[in-house]
């Protein structure tokens, strides 16, 4: 694990967080793929059952910051506080899951959310592991669903997964080739 200079880790941080509220503007998080190593991974939990584990930079492009936030445009992902490491070259970033609906309310997923990152020598991303509340999460994609606030494209991802069908990346509970720890 790289020792970096924090004004190197705060200059990412700056860079990342920009970068984000860019995607959120244009709804479309895959040009987040350029702050990853070729070989680099991107894992989560989905509850007591799969482990979401994208590894190298076109998958992480193609699903974690592609097909996993199709059905997410209206969202926004407002980091509250980020950490960081500089003994470790790691960050950590805690942010709140928001919605903007339609009617021009919001809503949000209850508890914390973050990611959290380890970057290499050249300030990249080695590997990044999201934590979040699957229990809230799915509370407020049921309340959405039935109040007719789901949007088109978070409409069609349920369908999608109603159907059986399965992204690339989700593993049964520990069976990801990286782990999460």
């Amino acid at each position: 694990m790289p020792s970096l200079p924090r004004e190197q880790l705060e200059d990412f941080v700056e860079r990342w967080l920009e970068a984000n509220r860019e995607a959120e503007r244009k709804g479309d998080w895959r040009g987040l793929g350029d702050f990853y190593t070729d070989d680099a991974t991107y894992g989560w939990n989905i509850g007591p059952k799969e482990d979401v584990m994208c590894v190298g930079k076109d998958q992480i492009r193609d699903v974690a910051l592609g097909l996993e936030m199709e059905g997410l445009e209206n969202w926004v992902y407002e980091y509250q506080k980020v950490l960081v490491d500089d003994k470790q070259g790691e960050i950590v970033g805690f942010w709140k899951q928001i919605v903007n609906k339609s009617d021009g309310t919001q809503d949000e997923i209850y508890g914390i959310g973050g990611s959290w990152f380890r970057l290499d020598a050249n300030g990249l991303i080695e590997w990044q592991r999201d934590f979040f509340d699957f229990g809230h999460v799915q509370a407020l994609y049921l309340r959405l669903m039935k109040d007719g606030k789901l949007s088109a494209g978070m409409q069609k991802r349920i369908k999608r997964s109603l159907a059986g069908e399965k992204l690339p990346g989700y593993y049964p509970l520990g069976q990801a080739p990286v782990p999460i720890w």
